[in-house]
């Protein structure tokens, strides 16, 4: 009896290894239209030292809503890109711009380092006086 039962329980185990795993996937793809045009907004006077960004419609995860236009503090060296809608092969993008350009980034500075250097390999503090570095 106990050698049917380990034969039943042997064939179930190498059955269900030949049975294909279960698998679940999910994709989601939100589709967002092309945004209403734009509305009219009276441009203000100058002021100096700001650049004028006009309104635009965002996309809050739901629906467009209108960004009114706003004055932003001026950048030396950069250039502002207005904020764009562009259709792409996945629907609707919103480009947001911002400030482009501007200086080339600086160099980092190299770390802090202790002791000293000699003939460009480096010693720490007080290993030279013992004879350890060479």
């Amino acid at each position: 009896m106990k050698k049917i039962i380990l034969a039943i329980v042997l064939a179930a185990a190498s059955s269900a290894a030949l049975l294909p795993e279960a698998q679940a996937q999910v994709s989601v793809n939100i589709n967002i239209g092309a945004p209403p045009p734009p509305r009219a907004e009276r441009l203000p006077p100058p002021r100096h030292g700001y650049v004028w960004v006009p309104g635009y419609w965002d996309w809050n995860g739901h629906a467009h809503y209108w960004r009114s236009g706003r004055w932003v503090r001026e950048r030396r060296g950069y250039a502002y890109a207005q904020p764009v809608w562009h259709e792409g092969p996945h629907g609707w993008e919103l480009d947001r711009g911002g400030w482009r350009g501007g200086p080339p980034p600086r160099p980092a500075a190299p770390p802090p380092r202790h002791g000293y250097e000699r003939h460009g390999h480096h010693c720490p503090p007080g290993h030279e006086r013992r004879g350890e570095c060479g």
